[in-house]
Order: structure tokens, then sequence, then C-alpha cells
């Protein structure tokens, strides 16, 4: 299991990298309110799920995209939470993926394990960047293909950001 969750955040990062780039490349893309929000609220989540995760030491920092009024500040925030979740799949046994941990924006609280935690973090990730691509094109631009499988195809790359 523990193998199939590196593909999954490896192809995530990667995805999310090709969007950027997409992104970053076409002017009007990250200047669209429905696209850029969507972006922070991917973003966001992902610093969730890490924090979900993880020993729970201070309260969440909920960040609102207006903290971002910069793409770059956002393009950083995405970058540092992709890395926070990649750090806590590589530093986490498989005993302690199985253990429970709480997702206190379900009421009541849902009970999950680690894993199912970090799988959700992926698939989330997943869904919203095809609402995304599919925006992306009403803007006049042309998504990059992120499939699983492409990305297999191309021989797993690494995320490349710039």
């Amino acid at each position: 299991m523990h193998s199939y969750l590196h593909e999954l955040f490896a192809h995530q990062e990667w995805a999310d990298a090709e969007h950027w780039r997409a992104f970053e490349a076409h002017p009007t893309a990250l200047k669209d309110k429905a696209l850029y929000e969507r972006l922070h609220h991917i973003h966001l989540v992902q610093h969730g799920f890490f924090w979900i995760t993880g020993p729970q030491s201070e309260p969440f920092q909920y960040k609102k995209a207006e903290e971002y009024p910069d793409p770059a500040g956002l393009k950083t925030y995405a970058q540092q939470g992709l890395a926070d979740l990649d750090e806590r799949l590589r530093t986490t046994s498989s005993e302690a993926l199985e253990e429970i941990v709480e997702v206190p924006w379900f009421q009541p609280t849902l009970k999950i394990s680690r894993r199912q935690a970090l799988i959700q973090a992926a698939m989330h990730s997943h869904y919203h960047r095809g609402q995304n691509a599919t925006r992306f094109r009403e803007l006049g631009g042309v998504p990059p293909t992120t499939d699983f499988i492409v990305w297999l195809q191309k021989g797993q790359p690494a995320a490349s950001w710039t």
C-alpha cells in the first residue's frame, strides 16, 4: 500500500505543477476568480490533510484566497503543502498509516485511518484539477493532460514547477 500512496503523491505533485505552468503561460487564467479560488481551495485542503495526519500541536492555519493576491505566493503555498505531504508520507510507518485520525470539518467528526486521509488528499486534488481544466479551456487555454496513465507513459517524471 505504501508504494501506491507514493505513486499517488508523486502524480499529484506532477499534475499540480503541470497545471500551474499552463496557467502561468496563459495571461487570463490566474486572473480568473473561479479558477484562482479553486486553486487556493486545492492547496488549502492539501495543507488541511497534512495537519489532520500530523501531531496537531497547534490549530490549523486557515488561509483565505485574499491572503494570496499575487499568484507567486499561492504557488509557494502549494509547493510547501505538497512537500509537507510528501515528507509526512515518507516518514510515516505502515503501522502509523492505519492509526485513526479525526476530520473535524464533518459533524459528527469523521474518524478514518491516516492512510485514508492521505488518499483523500490526493483524490480531492484530482477532482478539482479536472474542474480547473474545464475552466481553463473556457478561458481559451489548452489544459495539459495530467491523467495518471499519461504520467506513467512519460516515465513518472518529477514535478517541474518552472
